[in-house]
């Protein structure tokens, strides 16, 4: 799954066109290289976010196309 599709599926950022930008801006890593929105993103991959002056990173878990609101959660797990 994409990079810039599974931020907005898990809900980590609110549209796909945001986390596009997010990663053009150098503000996403992926196992600690900047990532481009249509990398291939795979389970167990480390995602680090950076919001301004906040730093969320994450653990894939799941990469699941179709996602209820509820169920969101369950893809990534906060370290």
């Amino acid at each position: 799954m994409r990079l810039d599709k599974f931020l907005k599926n898990s809900r980590i950022i609110k549209r796909r066109t945001v986390a596009k930008e997010a990663c053009e801006q150098g503000r996403v890593d992926v196992n600690e290289k900047i990532a481009k929105p249509g990398l291939e993103v795979k389970e167990g991959d480390i995602i680090r976010i950076t919001f301004g002056s906040n730093i969320l990173t994450v653990k894939v878990k799941a990469l699941t196309e179709n996602v209820r609101k509820e169920d969101a959660q369950d893809m990534y797990e906060i370290i």
